[in-house]
């Protein structure tokens, strides 16, 4: 089996959590190291793995193929850029940039040295998205007309990652948060006519927006997309209402849960949510004919396994066997496109057109 070699450009929790299980546990791959600047822990999880003193270190060493840009979002252009130069095949954490412009800037740079370049957009293999995006795919709630995600929680508290409460390119949950809901909704609608977005700063002493309600404009329905620190009882996450019934979810994955208590991802039953957060589907089924009422069924709907393996599967296929990137740099730069839209919107208090 073809293997390929990749590294870090971080071992915090993004690297440590969300990226060094996979490609460890996966066959296809050789975790070389990562990028530390300061504690040196890799080789306590990974004995076998290299610990870089810089960038240009890992970037030199030929034998690398894959470097996961997994840092700061204000880095991420500059890192993926010097990486892609380098001659590396790259992933790059939401948000993909800052910007769109940088976002399209690195997108071209890819084209131009044939590298691959993908988003890491490790939400669209959750079990509870995955389970609406089932739902949405069969029809069974007609033509969409209401969509509503969220991604709530309750902590007042600063974050101790300074990097994420600096006031800097890149900080602030419109970045952090909105990359996750405003690709879920691109994945199963496409891209919005145009954004409405409110956002603001909710916290005591925050310099970053930390709260955000964006509004996805298309042809006959609308998606809402909203993120806060203060809803102590969420409701629902997923709320799809379409012409003929609705479909409730909760947002309910446990990998980044399993994977933080230091579980293996080949963990038999892995990304298999309780039972008692399966989803409400309420709807009306085989109306076959307009003048024809279907019956009406309101159920739970079992939740499909979640799995963050499958991107990386995506990713080794992609490299190995030249299929497409599971999350593509154009995918990532449309993400970047709403995100420069909502901003926009706020400061200018409109209705932005997406083109």
């Amino acid at each position: 089996m073809q293997t390929i070699s990749a590294a870090l450009l971080s071992f915090g929790m993004s690297g440590r959590v969300f990226h060094a299980p996979f490609i460890d546990e996966h066959p296809g791959f050789i975790l070389v190291g990562s990028w530390e600047r300061s504690a040196k822990t890799i080789q306590q999880f990974y004995p076998k793995t290299k610990s870089y003193s810089s960038l240009e270190a890992l970037l030199q060493d030929d034998t690398i193929d894959l470097v996961v840009v997994n840092t700061p979002t204000y880095t991420h252009y500059e890192f993926a850029k010097s990486a892609l130069e380098a001659g590396k095949h790259v992933v790059v954490e939401k948000a993909f940039t800052a910007t769109a412009d940088e976002a399209e800037e690195l997108k071209a740079l890819a084209e131009k040295k044939n590298r691959k370049l993908s988003v890491f957009q490790n939400r669209r293999w959750d079990s509870d998205f995955k389970t609406v995006q089932q739902i949405v795919d069969k029809g069974v709630l007609g033509n969409p007309v209401e969509v509503s995600f969220s991604y709530d929680r309750y902590n007042p508290a600063l974050s101790p990652k300074l990097h994420k409460e600096i006031l800097r390119p890149g900080t602030g949950v419109v970045h952090d948060l909105g990359p996750h809901l405003i690709d879920q909704a691109l994945v199963l609608f496409k891209m919005p006519l145009a954004v409405f977005a409110d956002i603001a700063v909710t916290r005591p002493s925050s310099q970053v927006a930390d709260y955000f309600e964006i509004l996805l404009f298309y042809p006959s329905w609308r998606v809402r997309l909203r993120a806060g620190y203060f809803v102590r009882e969420p409701a629902p996450s997923y709320m799809v209402h379409g012409t003929k019934g609705s479909f409730l979810k909760t947002r309910a994955d446990v990998q980044e849960t399993d994977l933080q208590a230091g579980k293996k991802p080949s963990k038999p039953g892995w990304g298999i949510e309780p039972k008692q957060e399966q989803g409400l589907l309420h709807t009306e089924i085989d109306a076959c004919l307009p003048d024809r009422q279907g019956k009406v069924v309101r159920e739970r709907i079992e939740t499909l396994p979640g799995n963050y393996m499958e991107y990386y599967d995506g990713i080794y296929r992609s490299l190995v066997h030249d299929e497409q990137v599971p999350v593509t740099a154009e995918e990532g730069v449309r993400v970047m496109r709403i995100i420069d839209g909502a901003f926009k919107s706020y400061t200018e208090k409109r209705i932005i057109e997406i083109t």
